[in-house]
C-alpha cells in the first residue's frame, strides 16, 4: 500500500506535528503503514531539521510518500518499504 502527501507550516515544529497527524490520517485508511509511521515520520524530521531558519515571508513545505509490500499469504511480514521526503521553504501563499 503506498501514501503520498504534502502539509506547510510557518515553523520546524509545526511542520513536524502536522507530518505527524498526517501520518495518522494514514494510517486510518491504510493501517498497515502503522507499522513505518515511526521511520517515515523521523526521516520526514530529520529533513526539516536540516532547514535553516525560516526565512521571513517564507513557510515550510514537506512532501512525503512511501509504500510497503507484502507477500499476499502473510500482510503481516513485509517484502519492501520505501519512503520519500523533500523539504523546503517557499513564499508564503497566505497570512
Amino acid at each position: 500500500m503506498s501514501y503520498s502527501f504534502s502539509v506547510i507550516a510557518s515553523t520546524k515544529e509545526g511542520a513536524k506535528q502536522k507530518l505527524a497527524e498526517q501520518f495518522d490520517l494514514v494510517i486510518q485508511n491504510q493501517p498497515c503503514h502503522a507499522a513505518d509511521k515511526d521511520a517515515a515520520v523521523a526521516a520526514g524530521s530529520a529533513f526539516i531539521d536540516l532547514l535553516t531558519d525560516v526565512p521571513e515571508g517564507h513557510e515550510i513545505h514537506v512532501g512525503m510518500h512511501g509504500s510497503l509490500g507484502w507477500n499476499q499469504n502473510a500482510p503481516d511480514k513485509f517484502t519492501g518499504a520505501g519512503v520519500g521526503v523533500s523539504a523546503h521553504f517557499r513564499l508564503k501563499t497566505s497570512d
